[in-house]
């Protein structure tokens, strides 16, 4: 049974010009496992990665129904890939969420889907 439904889109554009004005920004969004992945990117792949997880962070607190805020922070969220580089949720929880995240030349998009 669906519990919950998440869905966002970010322009990459718009995460570009935050990391430029503040370079504490990716620690505010990543993890600091997520944050070893972004480091070894090339710049234009570090924007997409980072708003593609920035997406999938902001779906899965809208699927789990309470969004961003009090209690739950982007970094109470972690993202990481499979063998086959199929990014799913580790925390805080696992169990019953489906993650998919996407990219174009201007977006990064997300939806979680989480089932009890």
């Amino acid at each position: 049974m669906i519990s919950g439904i998440g869905l966002d889109i970010v322009e990459l554009q718009r995460i570009k010009k935050i990391v430029e004005r503040q370079s504490k920004f990716v620690n505010r969004i990543l993890t600091p496992f997520e944050t070893e992945s972004y480091e070894q990117l090339s710049d234009k792949r570090r924007i997409e990665y980072l708003a593609g997880r920035f997406a999938a962070k902001e779906a899965f607190a809208k699927a789990f129904g309470t969004g961003i805020g009090e209690n739950l922070s982007f970094l109470d969220i972690q993202i990481e890939n499979d063998e086959k580089g199929k990014p799913y949720i580790r925390k805080p929880f696992q169990k019953g969420v489906h993650l998919t995240i996407t990219h174009s030349a201007e977006y990064a998009a997300a939806q979680v889907i989480i089932e009890k």
